[in-house]
């Protein structure tokens, strides 16, 4: 049975075991082993600002180990550097990453659909121009942030059609390099284009995003020679609010808000919306839906009382404005609270 239509505490026991099955994957030996030598042969830190969109699973569509690429997500893929929080969760990756003596590639992101408008962002309200002249306010927010010359950080405005998982990479000049409009004869090609949509890109970093590329070139491949589906309805069961939701890369499951604005009021207010609407088209059974709240720690001790605080107000507030505005969908609601041990990637739920 689709998962969407099963009831709801078999819905939640699910997605636990979903979350479990992931950590397993990723503490194996086999893909700790294959990050240490990723790393080794690609130093350049990867970041990815997008959308909260399960669709947009940027390690899978560029067939890069899972953990090397650092996401940050968000409800519509809003993003403002100004946001204190976001502001110093950004800074403080680039300073770990910049103390080991690397550099970073941050790709901004928007996604479309090339085959109907309507399966893009709805964040946007599904216009694609608004999101690229957003995703283009944030690099140079970024810019203002960590420098124009990119010595170090280095910002690209980045695309993902959503219909064949294909990236298309804006240049500096204005124009771009659509991953979905190469074969598997171009990977020769593929050093120079980069150089000529980045002159100013560091040799190491042009070096270490061929691969994220030349994989994605491959993952198109694949996906153009198996059928599939493009599930366009909206039928998200659950609202997650916090970090550390890295094992819901599925479309429609989940409405994912960011711990970023200062305004998580509206967000939330969206999300529930939008859950509502689901049960009343009868998307999505209307026995009731999840709010989860998730917050990572890197450390025992006070990092994780830290992160158990943090899920728990996160938590609390999303309930709250669920309550005010939404009173008899919040008399379905569902609530969980975890912490994210981020070395292994468990996700740890907590009591009460």
């Amino acid at each position: 049975m689709d998962i969407h239509c099963r009831p709801i505490g078999e819905r939640i026991d699910w997605l636990f075991e979903l979350a479990r099955r992931h950590s397993a994957a990723f503490a194996a030996p086999e893909a700790w082993l294959a990050r240490k030598r990723y790393v080794a042969e690609h130093p350049t830190a990867v970041m990815v600002l997008k959308c909260m969109d399960g669709r947009i699973n940027i390690p899978v569509a560029t067939r890069t180990p899972t953990g090397i690429i650092q996401p940050f997500r968000n409800l519509g893929g809003m993003f403002d550097l100004g946001w204190p929080h976001l502001g110093e969760v950004l800074t403080s990756h680039v300073q770990s990453v910049v103390a080991t003596g690397r550099r970073a590639l941050m790709l901004i992101t928007y996604h479309f659909s090339r085959s109907d408008p309507r399966r893009g962002c709805a964040g946007f309200h599904y216009d694609t121009a608004a999101a690229i002249e957003h995703t283009c306010a944030i690099k140079r927010q970024v810019e203002h942030v960590f420098g124009a010359g990119h010595g170090t950080v280095y910002p690209i405005v980045c695309g993902f059609e959503t219909d064949g998982d294909a990236l298309v990479v804006h240049g500096s000049d204005g124009t771009h390099l659509n991953a979905g409009e190469l074969g598997l004869a171009d990977a020769a090609t593929l050093s120079p284009r980069l150089r000529a949509l980045f002159p100013d890109m560091p040799a190491q970093v042009c070096e270490d995003i061929l691969p994220l590329i030349a994989g994605n070139v491959l993952h198109i491949a694949a996906v153009r020679s198996a059928p599939r589906e493009l599930d366009i309805e909206h039928r998200e069961w659950m609202i997650c609010i916090g970090r550390g939701f890295d094992f819901l890369h599925m479309p429609n499951l989940a409405l994912i808000i960011g711990p970023y604005s200062p305004n998580l009021d509206d967000p939330v207010r969206k999300a529930a919306a939008i859950i509502g609407d689901n049960m009343t088209a009868r998307r999505i059974p209307d026995d009731g839906f999840l709010l989860l709240a998730s917050s990572p720690y890197d450390e025992i001790g006070v990092d994780r009382a830290r992160a158990e605080l943090k899920s728990r107000f996160l938590c609390e507030f999303a309930a709250g404005v669920i309550r005010a505005e939404f009173p008899a969908l919040a008399a379905r609601m569902h609530v969980r609270t975890a912490v994210l041990d981020w070395a292994s990637r468990t996700l740890q739920p907590l009591p009460g």
